[in-house]
């Protein structure tokens, strides 16, 4: 699986019906689940984005259809940023020669 990290931002519809933030964030993981990914953590945050997401998904196509599907029911817009375990980032670096 590979890790995503979502940078998520509340919507001016999202803001105004957060009191139901929680029941979208437990569909979203239950979305993510169906899809064959999980969510790995959630954080709500100060600064330039309100929410933050690690989660993990089969493939790039499987986290893009999420994050869209997110984004059009109109109470979040996401950032989604492809992670690479330190493992891995030690084999990159390694790989440069």
């Amino acid at each position: 699986m590979t890790t995503y990290i979502m940078l998520i931002n509340w919507t001016e519809q999202g803001i105004r019906d957060v009191k139901s933030s929680p029941k979208r964030l437990d569909a979203a993981r239950k979305l993510l689940g169906e899809m064959g990914g999980t969510m790995k953590a959630f954080y709500l945050t100060m600064g330039e984005f309100d929410m933050v997401v690690v989660a993990e998904a089969p493939d790039d196509a499987v986290a893009a259809r999420f994050a869209m599907m997110l984004g059009q029911a109109g109470n979040v817009r996401t950032r989604t940023l492809k992670a690479f375990p330190e493992l891995a980032y030690r084999e990159i670096i390694a790989s440069l020669g």
